[in-house]
């Protein structure tokens, strides 16, 4: 079998101006996940660690809203509270 330079053609340095487009949109797209990764791990963890925490109040409105606790209830919680 012989292998010619027309084998080959098409891949390697002389890929053409569509190969290279190509090469240049995959490399692209892994930095753009890449760093789209990176800031959904910096997301998550500024979220959770932001230093909001919910207050009491709110944990007993949460909870009066779901129905655990009654109005009078709440009314002598929230009284406590404050």
């Amino acid at each position: 079998m012989m292998w010619g330079n027309d084998c080959w053609q098409g891949w390697g340095p002389g890929m053409g101006i569509g190969g290279m487009i190509m090469m240049l949109v995959f490399w692209v797209l892994i930095i753009a996940g890449v760093i789209m990764f990176f800031r959904w791990i910096g997301m998550s963890k500024r979220t959770e660690f932001s230093g909001h925490r919910e207050t009491p109040l709110d944990i007993l409105k949460k909870r009066y809203a779901q129905g655990e606790v009654s109005k009078d209830e709440f009314d002598r919680m929230k009284k406590d509270l404050e």
